[in-house]
């Protein structure tokens, strides 16, 4: 069991699901993306969530102190970027 914390456009939602926590991130997300048009996840009902929707996403897996488990399905965050951005002139 594992609670499975999903960020999309903005809205962050999660469930409590019987998944194993060292599931690959492909399966991970294919998992999502069913639990999402199913309504298995609260306040994230998108029926018809396309089936890549998670490609780019990144895959965060953590324990709990109290010996849970935690899986976070996220966007890649712009600042994660390992190419420099654009620069300002004289900075």
């Amino acid at each position: 069991m594992a609670i499975l914390n999903i960020t999309w456009n903005g809205i962050s939602a999660e469930a409590r699901v019987a998944i194993d926590h060292d599931l690959g991130d492909a399966d991970l997300k294919r998992v999502a993306v069913e639990l999402i048009r199913s309504g298995e996840v609260p306040g994230l009902h998108i029926a018809s969530l396309p089936e890549r929707s998670f490609d780019h996403f990144v895959v965060d897996r953590f324990d709990t102190p109290e010996g849970g488990k935690r899986i976070f399905l996220r966007p890649k965050v712009p600042f994660g970027s390992a190419a420099p951005g654009p620069t300002r002139a004289g900075t």
